[in-house]
């Protein structure tokens, strides 16, 4: 009985060190998972857009005057393929960078946050503009009247960017106006319908402007117009209107994202203000993640 007591001690001890052994490794698994910084998690890249975005150029800026982004790179793909990853990310609760702004229903559907960014090369609090063809007050009076009354909220761009998630811009953007006719009626008041008359809008892919654009297409049918909506890249949204090719746009941001596109056209185009104000660019990270400023990341080793 002695020596099997004995025998039974002795594999319970060896039974508690190989488990103590298990359990050491794993911890310093977890460990070592702790240690890997966020840059290394994230293979030193932020989720971007289109190439000809205004935040694309911005955002590549960014890289090149932070010291601590030495090594990072911009993943260049599409709005929709941004918001993929970025929903993917957080079904998994995984660490993701993105370039984001705000008016966007994605503030709505996920609690997301802006990184700060002290040397505000990403842009502050910016207006969304209205551009028109010289001319254009002559050859359509009412529409340009339209355009120059069009001013709405934040609120009300982000109620139709979410709603279109659900059916179309089409659809969202006559719900939007039989909602707020009062609105709509401040932008309409006095104006005279037309029979027929063409009009060319040009709109940035943007869910943003793609939400004023379909609301003021909407706007201008009612009155009789033949409106035409063209998504294009920023860039030929100031050449077409500065050319002639189209008539209106709706979607400049300024006075940063689309300030070189501005400038170089600013001579040859008619500028009617802001109509929508306090719109934002940056970084964009789901609120889980534990770092609040683009200076809190760390550098390529």
């Amino acid at each position: 009985m002695v020596k099997l007591k004995s025998f039974g001690i002795t594999l319970g001890l060896a039974g508690s060190l190989i488990l103590a052994g298990c359990g050491n490794e794993e911890g310093n698994q977890d460990a070592a998972a702790e240690n890997v910084s966020l840059g290394e998690q994230l293979d030193y890249t932020i989720t971007g857009i289109e190439p000809g975005a205004g935040i694309t150029g911005l955002s590549h800026k960014a890289l090149e005057e932070y010291e601590n982004l030495e090594g990072w790179e911009l993943l260049e793909s599409s709005t929709a393929g941004m918001i993929g990853s970025l929903e993917e990310a957080i079904n998994n609760e995984e660490p993701i960078i993105v370039t984001g702004w705000t008016p966007h229903w994605k503030f709505s559907a996920y609690d997301l946050k802006f990184l700060e960014d002290p040397k505000g090369i990403l842009g502050g609090s910016e207006n969304i503009n209205t551009i028109a063809r010289k001319g254009l007050e002559e050859d359509m009076p009412g529409a340009y009247q339209i355009l120059d009354r069009f001013y709405w909220e934040t609120a009300d761009m982000e109620e139709v960017m979410l709603n279109a998630q659900k059916s179309s811009y089409e659809e969202a953007a006559m719900n939007w106006i039989e909602d707020n006719s009062d609105k709509v009626n401040e932008w309409t008041d006095g104006v005279e319908k037309v029979d027929g008359e063409e009009i060319e809008l040009v709109s940035t892919q943007w869910d943003t402007e793609l939400a004023s654009g379909y609301v003021m297409k909407a706007v201008l049918e009612q009155l009789g117009y033949v409106v035409t909506l063209t998504p294009v890249d920023p860039a030929i949204v100031f050449q077409a209107i500065a050319t002639g090719e189209a008539d209106a746009s709706l979607a400049p941001w300024l006075p940063t994202t689309h300030a070189s596109f501005y400038e170089q056209h600013k001579e040859d185009i008619v500028d009617l203000g802001e109509n929508l104000e306090g719109t934002q660019n940056g970084f964009v990270v789901p609120a889980y993640m534990d770092i609040d400023s683009i200076e809190d990341l760390q550098p390529k080793e």
